[in-house]
């Protein structure tokens, strides 16, 4: 079986967590099938790369991505099935199906539709991922949802999709990589005090991950703990505006605030998740958040939002606590996040149970292995082998 798996992230260009999942995945694959990897970006040893037509340099970005999907299409010949990763590949998947005769699979990491602040991203090319997300799972002869409310999610935004295509394999995490370390050189480095509580936050600066309320939310956080935000990559010149300028209030108004405005090396993630008192991931759309498996493999408890896939991560009161979040009513959502953090900061013993049952939670239901067996499965029914 030999499988074409386009994707825009593939490691050592990874920012998000699909670039994540497919740099964990594809290893495992290659244990069981044969594996091309088709990526965007530079070249690789073991992947083919691809960039934007040099034409559409000066127009909007959405046309480029088409482009470079043009060109993962026409070399897809020869493979047994394509799988796609994220809008920016889907149309190479559909695309293949068409040219090639070949089973096209989809993994949903995010769609589209839930996601309409990508307008200030990409202007008039939002409708364009939106077109080219919707014609390729409309199509495709399966689609993997990486958690039960990512399926729910998916069957809500494309209802002529039938539901026995749609199959949940959930993301993995790599318990190796991911685990409890006792260095602290790189919090040193980086301007932590590794004595004092941290309240830790890592992700990309976008409206999706929430930052924003998590830094007003701050304000009520205990002083006595540091607030770290490993936070870069914003999407617009506007964001990254108005992150800044949050950023400096709470600076302004307590102390003990940290900001990494870049992508931190694995090992500086691992000494920040280690070390934290608790980690915040207060995202407001989120198919399953890879980055609380992460930190509940360090060891480290979590406070959540409730949204998507995150309740099936993080188990409320063992693993962490999860705080409702309601679009209509960001105000009790930041409250809420305030109270939770000081009270996992308020009882330490609790605070390392919760992180002890995290640890154990993601070793037991979260390997890559047991992903790539069940992507495999996928492949199969679909193949009718």
């Amino acid at each position: 079986m030999r499988i074409g798996l386009l994707t825009r992230e593939y490691p050592p260009e990874v920012y998000g967590g699909a670039g994540v999942h497919v740099g964990a995945l594809v290893p495992r694959l290659r244990e069981l099938v044969e594996v091309d990897v088709h990526a965007f970006g530079g070249p690789r040893p073991d992947a083919a790369a691809y960039r934007p037509a040099p034409a559409l340099d000066a127009v909007n970005p959405a046309l480029g991505v088409l482009s470079a999907d043009l060109e993962i299409a026409a070399a897809l010949a020869g493979v047994d099935l394509a799988h796609s990763h994220t809008w920016y590949a889907n149309l190479a998947g559909h695309l293949a199906k068409l040219l090639h005769g070949v089973p096209h699979v989809v993994t949903a990491h995010s769609l589209e539709p839930r996601r309409p602040w990508k307008a200030e991203q990409l202007g008039g090319g939002y409708r364009i991922s939106t077109w080219a997300e919707r014609t390729a799972y409309e199509a495709a002869d399966a689609v993997i949802a990486v958690s039960e409310g990512m399926r729910a999610d998916v069957l809500d935004c494309y209802p002529a999709l039938d539901p026995a295509r749609v199959h949940v394999v959930r993301n993995g995490i790599d318990t190796a990589e991911y685990r409890p370390v006792t260095g602290t050189d790189a919090l040193e480095r980086n301007g932590i005090d590794p004595a004092r509580p941290i309240v830790a936050f890592v992700g990309r600066v976008t409206r999706q991950k929430g930052v924003e309320h998590l830094v007003a939310a701050a304000h009520r956080i205990s002083h006595d703990a540091q607030v770290v935000l490993c936070a870069g990559a914003p999407d617009t010149p506007e964001i990254a505006a108005e992150t800044r300028a949050a950023v400096a209030r709470l600076s302004a108004a307590r102390p003990g605030v940290v900001w990494l405005q870049r992508m931190l090396a694995p090992e500086e993630v691992r000494q920040v998740l280690s070390h934290a008192a608790v980690f915040v991931c207060p995202s407001v759309y989120e198919p399953l958040g890879i980055v609380n498996l992460e930190a509940m493999a360090c060891g480290t408890a979590v406070v959540a939002s409730d949204v998507g896939g995150i309740p099936e991560v993080v188990d409320h009161g063992r693993t962490g606590l999860l705080v409702h979040y309601d679009e209509a009513d960001v105000a009790a959502f930041r409250t809420g996040l305030a109270d939770a953090v000081n009270e996992v900061l308020g009882d330490p013993e609790r605070a390392r149970a919760f992180g002890a049952a995290g640890r154990e939670r993601a070793v037991r239901e979260f390997s890559w292995a047991a992903v790539a067996a069940e992507t495999v499965d996928v492949y199969r029914g679909v193949l009718g082998s």
